[in-house]
């Protein structure tokens, strides 16, 4: 049992990853996207988040990575389901919504600043897949 069901994108630019700062919850890093609403698949899930949080680009070339459980950022006694897609945004995104920042995140950056899912799921597997060529 999940209590929050998310769709999450990993968009990269050089060796960095885009990620997110909400404006409440928490301060953690946490992937651009969000929850799943009734009757919408994954891939529109994502499009309409991104749309809402990254302002105007475009969501090209989608591909599913795989699917993460740990707790929830903010909610330590909750787990989040991070249903993760790598993808091209097409334009320069902004933070919009409940975003406060946007931070692009790399291989010498302070892990301990990700949502656990990022910390101890996320990264470690898209690292050991070489999808993230870091150390």
């Amino acid at each position: 049992m999940v209590d929050f069901d998310k769709v999450g994108l990993l968009t990269v630019r050089g060796d960095r990853m885009l990620l997110c700062r909400k404006s409440s919850d928490t301060s953690l890093l946490i992937l651009p996207g969000g929850c799943l609403e009734d009757g919408e698949s994954a891939e529109q899930c994502l499009r309409r988040e991104i749309a809402e949080e990254l302002g105007q680009v475009e969501l090209r070339d989608p591909r599913y990575i795989g699917t993460y459980r740990d707790a929830a950022a903010g909610h330590a006694a909750k787990i989040v389901q991070v249903r993760l897609y790598a993808g091209e945004l097409d334009g320069e995104p902004s933070p919009q919504s409940e975003i406060a920042a946007l931070v692009w995140f790399g291989p010498s950056d302070d892990r301990d600043q990700l949502s656990p899912s990022l910390k101890n799921k996320i990264l470690p597997d898209l690292i050991a897949r070489q999808i993230l060529e870091w150390p």
